[in-house]
């Protein structure tokens, strides 16, 4: 995995840092105590799905005994179809989870910051995500970008939200959300 480019973002008690192989079991048992029980059959997961996600794009926080306390990721995605019938390049993100007790912290809005960041530096056009509004608003994202895309699966519109990161990108974007990544390991092997 490479390095999360400079400046990386850190604080009194958080560092943010691209996220290792050695970091997925507490990854996951950190998804699985802030997401519940069900976190695998939401429809953003069924995009997820035997996926890796966006080069560069998976990141944590660690606190100062270097343990992750926070996740996020971003997925290569295509956001429906153009007028044209082509591909509408994207990126969707989440999971984002924080740990119980640095919630509130601001670990989880510095997490999302720099994955908006190091995403326009990389070149990606948008980003979608399904969550709170009220929370994901404060960074740019907006259901008024996303009238036109659906999720595979039931979720709810108004949790449907977009951040253009270049000017005008999903103007035309239309149609179901689908994944376009790499396959995870596991998939090209059976491949």
């Amino acid at each position: 995995m490479a390095a999360v480019p400079d400046p990386v973002r850190a604080c009194q008690s958080f560092v943010i840092d691209a996220e290792r192989p050695s970091d997925v079991p507490a990854r996951e048992a950190l998804l699985d105590r802030a997401m519940g029980p069900n976190r695998r059959r939401k429809s953003s997961e069924k995009i997820r799905r035997g996926r890796m996600p966006a080069e560069g794009l998976a990141l944590v926080a660690r606190d100062g005994e270097g343990s992750v306390i926070a996740t996020v990721r971003l997925w290569n995605v295509e956001a429906g179809r153009d007028a044209h019938g082509s591909p509408v390049p994207a990126l969707l993100l989440g999971p984002l989870a924080v740990e119980g007790r640095m919630e509130g912290r601001g670990v989880g809005g510095a997490l999302v910051r720099q994955a908006v960041s190091q995403a326009r530096a990389l070149g990606h056009g948008a980003i979608l995500l399904v969550g709170d509004p009220a929370y994901y608003e404060r960074f740019g994202f907006t259901a008024a970008l996303t009238g036109m895309l659906a999720m595979p699966g039931p979720f709810e519109r108004h949790r449907l939200l977009a951040l253009e990161l270049v000017e005008g990108w999903l103007f035309e974007a239309g149609g179901t959300i689908s994944p376009s990544g790499r396959a995870a390991r596991s998939q090209r092997a059976a491949a």
